[in-house]
């Protein structure tokens, strides 16, 4: 077992050492080697709402360089082998903190509850901000309900259209450069 809150204070200042806003620290099963379990890390650029994979892997060297040192003095985070994993929350990113429920108004969200608030337990519509200290979502069959941070087992976008042309891609560099193949050239390439 692994005790999150502890980690979630020992990475965030590695994350902000590079400039990084923390998303969420989390354990989950590894997919990777012979399974066992995965120290996930999400982790964005406030400037463009990711990571791109030099980001991801300068993060993840931070966090494994802090953390053997702390193994080193005896103190044990985490139970047992594990892989860290570091990672971008993607353009369908989890809802972690108050201000993610601000800045994706109108957009689709769906949230799991650790507990029913007003007789439900799942959530799934457009977000509609964050006060009071709790997150508002208008489901789709409930109207507009309110929900502590505290009662959210999980919570994330959901990916439509809408929020697909709202994100903006890192780099767009070359997308206007279009290589054309003339039509016997690719006929011939197809027969190969």
């Amino acid at each position: 077992m692994a005790d999150l809150v502890r980690l979630a204070q020992i990475i965030e200042p590695e994350a902000r050492a590079l400039g990084f806003e923390l998303v969420r620290v989390k354990m989950v099963a590894s997919e990777a080697g012979e399974g066992g379990q995965a120290l996930q890390v999400m982790a964005e650029d406030p400037a463009t709402g990711q990571l791109v994979l030099d980001q991801c892997a300068a993060l993840s060297r931070r966090i494994s360089d802090r953390l053997d040192a702390l193994e080193d003095e005896g103190e044990v985070l985490v139970e047992g082998a594990y892989h860290l994993e570091v990672s971008s929350p993607g353009i369908d990113r989890p809802l972690t903190r108050a201000k993610d429920f601000s800045q994706w108004v109108g957009h689709e969200a769906k949230i799991a509850l650790a507990e029913k608030v007003d007789g439900h337990r799942n959530l799934r519509g457009p977000l509609a901000g964050f006060e009071g200290g709790k997150a508002l979502i208008d489901d789709r069959k409930a109207g507009r309900v309110a929900v502590p941070l505290e009662a959210i087992h999980s919570a994330k976008l959901v990916l439509t259209d809408e929020l697909i042309a709202a994100t903006r891609p890192l780099d767009a560099s070359g997308a206007d450069e279009i290589e054309e193949i003339p039509q016997d050239e690719s006929k011939e390439k197809a027969d190969d």
